[in-house]
């Protein structure tokens, strides 16, 4: 139990960062799912949906939600698989 009025805040202050992350992350892998959808599918709105993918984990990294390297790494496999999608890059794999 907090003992001091500043403990009390940050309880209180923790408790609304923990909900609004919550909330971003949930977005987040609801616009990264459909978009990989999309992409798979091979939608006319495959690029908007990345776009709005792309642009979500940004703002997440931006804010502190997610680290940025794992921002990067997600966008990374977004577009790396909508260009295959659309016959821009190759598949490659090392063996």
């Amino acid at each position: 139990m907090a003992n001091t009025a500043s403990a009390r805040k940050r309880i209180r202050t923790t408790a609304r960062r923990h909900a609004r992350n919550v909330m971003v992350r949930s977005q987040l892998k609801t616009l990264v799912k459909k978009s990989a959808q999309s992409v798979n599918a091979k939608n006319e709105a495959s690029k908007e949906s990345l776009a709005a993918a792309l642009k979500a984990l940004d703002q997440a990294a931006a804010k502190g939600i997610i680290h940025k390297n794992q921002a990067a790494r997600r966008k990374s496999r977004l577009v790396r698989r909508f260009n295959i999608a659309n016959g821009i890059g190759t598949r490659t794999t090392v063996q």
